[in-house]
């Protein structure tokens, strides 16, 4: 007696898991959604697999099956049902585990993380010898300062200088919060007047 020939020998040969996801799929191609969304949660363990494999870090791991699963997405229509699909999803996820370690790669390679080094070296620009530099300029802000109206100075001085917020200021001067304001902002503008005419 002959055996008629199996018209897919690739079919015998591929695991109930991958026919089941072919099919789901298949549907996906002709627009069945749940279908869909079935394939997509079956993939996430075997996408987590071969990222793993692949040597990404637990932490990225996520980072992978995402990428994968929007170029699933992107590209399910080029999947041929008559081929296997979870070799179709491993080199997908391969490819995009590759790609996350190339990134991270770059990236560690531009990066250096060292928290001492902005401790260990003094600013360049500093001269620990010239004080008269920081007393000349904090003469120039005082005699600006002098040439305010008193309202204007008070302001300047416990909003500005003391950092008092203006509900704290008002009750230390005795004024409104709206006069405090007023004042302050004409303080500043006759005071960036008085910078800016400097140079």
């Amino acid at each position: 007696m002959i055996q008629a020939e199996p018209q897919n020998r690739s079919a015998q040969n591929r695991s109930a898991d991958d026919l089941r996801r072919a099919a789901h799929m298949a549907a996906a191609q002709a627009g069945d959604r749940a279908a869909y969304e079935a394939l997509l949660r079956d993939c996430v363990p075997l996408i987590r697999s071969v990222a793993l494999r692949r040597g990404v870090g637990a932490d990225y791991v996520e980072d992978v099956v995402q990428d994968v699963l929007l170029t699933v997405h992107r590209a399910r229509q080029t999947y041929d049902p008559a081929r296997s699909f979870n070799a179709w999803l491993r080199t997908i996820a391969e490819r995009r585990a590759i790609d996350l370690l190339r990134r991270i790669g770059r990236q560690r390679a531009r990066e250096v993380y060292s928290p001492l080094d902005f401790e260990a070296f003094a600013d360049a620009t500093a001269d620990p010898a010239d004080n008269g530099g920081a007393r000349a300029a904090a003469g120039r802000v005082n005699e600006a300062l002098a040439t305010l109206p008193e309202r204007q100075r008070e302001a300047v001085q416990v909003l500005v200088l003391e950092e008092q917020s203006l509900s704290e200021a008002a009750v230390a001067t005795r004024r409104t919060r709206g006069a405090l304001k007023v004042n302050l902002h004409r303080a500043l503008q006759k005071l960036r007047g008085n910078f800016n005419g400097e140079r």
